[in-house]
């Protein structure tokens, strides 16, 4: 490997390795430029990570891959992926027992599950078709132009009763924005449901981190940089923790929303949700079906049996249950997880084996309304920042913000070597 002192000095400089940094680096080495990548750690992904432990698989933290992302579909290949299907509705565990609900467009033998009374009253099953015919039909720039306010607000707005919001709606939508009040922005919640509605949530049967591992095979040759910690980003370029000086014109910090504010001065960013992840072990699967579980007490934000969505997830003849908490874990920790686990499946947990445990700290940016689903990443000039805190908290907007990166450096540049008049 051609020593970082002696390689050709870049044009463009990316800190980070995640998703946001991988595809701002393609697209700006797609238009020749030559860009290094400078990740601090021993690999790509960022967040979306997946560790190998004694033949599991383990996600840093609980995550799902949705199809039906613009960023994805243009830039990701699915069936390389080999993805693998979650079930298309979850399961409630409310104070009267179990809840199943499911799309019926996807799943049709469910259908009379949503009678009206069955699962939800009439009123509600009504109230919810039209925000998901809003949500679907309406473009996702007008949803994004909206009158912005909480997505606890959104619901009560759209007709749902207390009921339906409190034993389904805020348990599933606080797993998915890692937190309970449902401070959230709505802009954002439309946009989730829309996602949910017209994709499909999978995992890919290597992990999570396959898919940043896909993209990353893709940069040039020597452009990604492993174990390369910058210390500061200077007028010249970066500074890397052991010294060495990496000049660019351009520099684009693409890391967590911390790091970007240690790295970039004045960067105002928004504070980040804690969700800690438990991996059990079990020789039984306590729930043979690839379906999310929630809990309408919020013990748990969700569980579910990673091995009937990726049989490959564990070993042969052992199943595997991911079960998310907010923060960094409850009182008692795995104890009163495992505890919770044992009446939201109904059996016996004592004997499960506890694999391992992922805190993950700034997990997703606090997205508190009014949320603009993107901003320019322009700090400084031939300074650039991008990210999920620049944009929405998920795959989608990393990619976004990412692609928009390399637009608007593309477009600085140009201005520079436009002669004024």
């Amino acid at each position: 490997m051609t020593n970082r002192q002696h390689r050709p000095a870049p044009d463009v400089v990316v800190v980070g390795a995640g998703l946001a940094g991988l595809a701002c680096a393609l697209d700006l080495s797609a238009e020749g430029l030559r860009v290094d990548v400078l990740e601090a750690s021993d690999g790509v992904g960022g967040r979306m990570r997946t560790d190998r432990k004694d033949g599991f698989l383990l996600d840093r933290g609980f995550q799902v891959f949705n199809t039906s992302y613009p960023q994805v579909k243009k830039r990701v290949d699915l069936h390389a992926l080999r993805l693998r299907p979650f079930t298309p509705g979850l399961i409630a565990r409310t104070s009267s027992g179990r809840v199943r609900v499911t799309d019926p467009t996807r799943r049709p033998g469910d259908a009379a599950q949503l009678l009206p009374g069955r699962v939800l009253p009439a009123r509600d099953l009504a109230a919810l078709a039209a925000l998901t015919a809003r949500d679907v039909l309406l473009p996702a720039k007008r949803l994004g132009r909206m009158t912005d306010r909480t997505a606890s607000e959104a619901l009560v707005r759209a007709g749902l009763s207390p009921r339906t919001i409190e034993d389904l709606l805020r348990p599933f939508l606080s797993g998915v924005f890692l937190e309970e009040g449902l401070e959230t922005s709505a802009r954002f919640l439309h946009l989730v449901w829309r996602s949910m509605v017209r994709g499909t949530l999978c995992l890919p049967s290597g992990g999570i981190g396959a898919v940043p591992a896909q993209l990353a095979a893709r940069l040039p040759e020597g452009a990604l940089r492993l174990g390369s910690p910058v210390a500061e980003v200077t007028d010249a370029g970066v500074l890397l923790a052991d010294g060495v000086e990496r000049p660019a014109a351009s520099v684009v910090v693409a890391t967590d929303a911390v790091t970007a504010a240690r790295l970039l001065p004045g960067l105002a960013v928004p504070d980040g949700r804690t969700v800690t992840t438990y991996y059990h072990a079990s020789a039984r699967s306590p729930l043979s079906e690839p379906t999310l579980v929630v809990d309408s007490g919020l013990a748990v934000l969700n569980s579910c049996v990673l091995t009937e969505v990726v049989p490959g997830y564990a070993p042969p003849g052992t199943a595997l249950v991911s079960t998310s908490v907010l923060g960094a874990g409850p009182p008692g920790g795995e104890k009163t997880v495992r505890a919770r686990l044992a009446e939201l499946y109904d059996m016996d947990t004592s004997d499960w084996e506890t694999v391992a445990a992922y805190t993950v700290e700034g997990a997703l940016p606090a997205m508190r309304p009014p949320w603009p689903l993107s901003r320019t990443t322009r700090f400084a000039r031939g300074r650039h920042v991008c990210g999920d805190h620049r944009a929405t908290g998920s795959v989608q907007g990393a990619l976004a913000s990412g692609s928009r990166a390399a637009r608007e450096v593309l477009a600085d540049r140009a201005a520079a070597r436009t002669p004024r008049t």
